[in-house]
């Protein structure tokens, strides 16, 4: 006589990322929802889907995404400057990237800027990271960063003119994003729950170099000998970013992504600032 035994209990398939053409649109078009505040017509929010493991894919397209939000803010900078002098055309150009973007990446440096300068235990730190309130350090990073670009944007555009303008103004959003995105492939993402928790995934093979192309090419396209400063600057600030993140809170968060975005940014901006162009 056979003895009854309790069925093995069979584990229930993780959800299924989609493949192919269809799937890598969908991915992008997640990144392009997460990272900007793009609208979507409702037929094509459905069919996408939005899942949140969908997320970890999408990381790929950052800095994609960045540079079409960089075209965005050319294209207003272009359009102001046939009618007011730069430094205005520049501050038009820098609030529709904000719109676009909701700000997203600035709110992330405020959020850092708070937390690093209020605190020195992990805990504290993390927990006034997590506070959507701003507070005086957190605004006074914003009024410089935003200043900075400001200022930077107009001596770049006295410099190289403003085609030179525009084509650093795409390429940055582009390369900022890529560096900020690198980070994914070689850091721990501390916080065991937060917004940034489904992409933080390590990237790694063809999306990691994907994201990398999309940050790298605006840059050689604006010049091969800007592309290689510009390069050295990122690698050295990535590292400096990176060893202070860990050693402050052992890893990243999203908000460390946005700090690391606007450093870039800035960055690229004080070598296109300098630099001689012919």
């Amino acid at each position: 006589m056979s003895v009854p035994t309790d069925p093995v209990p069979v584990p229930e398939p993780g959800p299924r990322s989609p493949a192919g053409v269809a799937g890598e649109l969908r991915y992008f078009l997640t990144a392009l929802g997460y990272f900007t505040r793009v609208p979507l017509p409702g037929w094509l929010a459905r069919w996408v889907g939005f899942e949140p493991h969908y997320l970890h894919a999408a990381a790929r397209y950052f800095p994609l995404v960045g540079l079409l939000v960089g075209g965005a803010g050319a294209l207003a900078t272009w359009g102001a400057a046939l009618w007011w002098p730069p430094g205005v055309a520049v501050l038009l150009g820098m609030a529709a990237t904000l719109l676009l973007t909701g700000a997203f990446h600035e709110d992330g440096l405020a959020d850092c800027v708070d937390a690093f300068g209020g605190a020195w235990q992990r805990e504290d730190v993390l927990r006034i990271m997590h506070d959507s309130r701003i507070g005086a350090f957190g605004a006074i990073a914003l009024v410089v960063a935003l200043l900075l670009k400001w200022q930077l944007l107009v001596a770049i555009a006295g410099r190289g003119g403003i085609a030179v303008l525009l084509a650093v103004l795409v390429a940055a959003h582009a390369a900022s994003r890529a560096m900020a995105v690198s980070y994914l492939a070689t850091m721990t993402y501390v916080r065991p729950e937060g917004k940034a928790k489904p992409v933080a995934q390590k990237l790694a093979g063809a999306g990691l170099v994907f994201a990398l192309l999309c940050g790298l090419v605006p840059l050689w396209l604006v010049s091969p000998g800007f592309c290689a400063v510009a390069v050295g600057m990122l690698l050295v600030l990535r590292l400096l970013l990176g060893r202070y993140f860990v050693r402050r809170i052992g890893g990243y968060t999203g908000d460390c992504l946005g700090m690391a975005q606007q450093c870039a940014e800035i960055g690229l901006y004080l070598v296109a600032a300098a630099w001689t162009w012919s």
